[in-house]
């Protein structure tokens, strides 16, 4: 059997706790809260809909635990990946489950990333009107969409020391955005406004659940990234405290804000203007709704600034998404369960500049796909693997190796884990016909492995003495 590369430069520790926070709610934050509130609204019809992000956290917050023990034991490119393969056997079935979360992440990662630019596309709409008509694919869309990853490309360009300090500076704009949203809130916020709550908004029925599962999934994407820290753990400093510290603690600080933008900006513009309602087309305003708030507020000029703001915070999502996700099919090639041309690190600033373009280019591909299409398909496409395979894979590393060093370890195991599994399976059971979206991409990832693993003689068909090789 071929062995796997080793890379010819090393990944340096740059990373440390401030730059780890940032990277992560930069990640998180980005442009999502502001995109995602119209759909939000419409899942439970009213702002009894923000109990979608309640849900959301009653998940991702004891999935954060995982993320925490398994970086924090196990800091290492890729995250995921690493975690995978050691839990389940390196060679055998810890290859199959490597291999397919590479698979996964190739179509999940750039929908993530391509929903950034989608958001990009959205508020600039507000400064150029016509920009994001037809999903962006227009002249001036599209043009809008090759520049924006150039800059993101060429800011990525270069040392991970440069990068840790442009993603505090990054990070400190998208607290800037934030709190003027929050500040507004506090200012204006009517009450009998936001909370208008419709007849019978908390009737419990079946409706209501598949309502609230919506909303969690919607929660879910916006929550997206508290664990980004995780796929570049070989760039981090002290990460049995870091990564620890920065997972548990972006989701905690990034989940108390959205509650804040949510009611500051209904606290202005009233939901039933922006939610579309069951037959008609969603207003033209809903894309950019946080401008319309800030306009209402403050008047044309406060807009126009706080929307280049939100440029900034939009072009700060993709930036870290693209950072941390660059990383894996870096860390997949380097250790041969990937294609070894993205095995090896930029000859003089040392990352991995052959899977940030390729992950660039195809993140271009999904920015023009339905925004609605794309954030329930990635959540959908990562439960089984990812999320219920991570969980699955700490279990088994403390059976086999209980004297592995863990410098966290999961508060109250293993009900964190239960809890975290009874969600992913909610959310995925609900998800309707995005569920055979799932598992026919499982399916076919089950197919290329095969074909893959018998055309370079690995497990399962690997020969009896490359077999004892190992």
């Amino acid at each position: 059997m071929s062995q796997p590369i080793l890379p010819d430069h090393h990944l340096e520790k740059r990373m440390g706790p401030w730059s780890a926070l940032a990277l992560n709610m930069s990640n998180m934050i980005g442009v999502g809260p502001f995109i995602t509130l119209p759909a939000l609204m419409a899942t439970l019809g009213g702002p009894q809909s923000i109990i979608g992000w309640l849900a959301a956290l009653l998940i991702t917050l004891p999935d954060a635990l995982v993320w925490s023990e398994l970086g924090a034991a196990m800091p290492a490119s890729g995250g995921t990946y690493k975690w995978l393969r050691e839990g389940y056997g390196a060679e055998k079935w810890g290859r199959l489950m490597a291999f397919l979360f590479i698979w996964q992440l190739i179509i999940s990662g750039p929908m993530e990333i391509g929903t950034g630019i989608i958001g990009f596309g959205q508020y600039l709409d507000y400064l150029w009107p016509g920009v994001s008509a037809d999903n962006l694919f227009n002249q001036r869309g599209i043009a809008v969409v090759l520049v924006l990853m150039g800059i993101v490309v060429l800011a990525l360009y270069r040392r991970i020391a440069h990068i840790a300090a442009l993603t505090v500076a990054i990070w400190v704009g998208v607290l800037l955005t934030v709190g003027a949203v929050l500040f507004t809130g506090a200012v204006k916020f009517d009450a009998a406004r936001a909370f208008d709550f419709p007849p019978h908004a908390f009737d419990f029925s079946w409706g209501f659940l598949m309502g609230l599962a919506q909303g969690s999934r919607i929660g879910i994407y916006d929550y997206l990234g508290y664990y980004d820290i995780c796929y570049v753990g070989d760039e981090v400093r002290d990460p049995g405290k870091t990564i620890p510290r920065s997972v548990i603690g972006s989701l905690v600080c990034v989940a108390i804000l959205y509650v804040g933008i949510n009611l500051s900006i209904i606290g202005v513009v009233p939901w039933r203007e922006f939610t579309p309602v069951a037959g008609q087309p969603e207003p033209d305003f809903a894309k950019y709704v946080a401008s319309i708030c800030m306009e209402r507020a403050w008047g044309k000029t406060a807009a126009i600034v706080f929307t280049v703001m939100l440029l900034w915070t939009a072009a700060s999502c993709i930036f870290a998404l693209l950072l941390g996700y660059s990383r894996i099919p870096y860390a997949a090639a380097r250790d041969g369960t990937f294609f070894p041309f993205f095995g090896k690190l930029h000859p003089t600033k040392q990352f991995p500049h052959r899977s940030l373009l390729l992950l660039a280019l195809l993140s271009v591909a999904c920015s023009f796909v339905n925004l609605g299409t794309v954030i329930e398909t990635l959540v959908v496409l990562r439960i089984l693997v990812q999320f219920l395979g991570q969980i699955g894979a700490l279990v088994m590393l403390r059976r086999l190796k209980p004297d592995m060093p863990r410098p966290y370890k999961v508060w109250l195991y293993p009900l964190p884990l239960f809890v975290a599994t009874v969600g992913w399976l909610y959310v995925f059971c609900t998800s309707q016909e995005k569920v055979w979206y799932a598992l026919g991409s499982l399916a076919l990832g089950c197919v290329a492995y095969l074909v893959w693993a018998g055309a370079t003689k690995r497990w399962p068909f690997e020969s009896a003495a490359n077999a004892g090789s190992d």
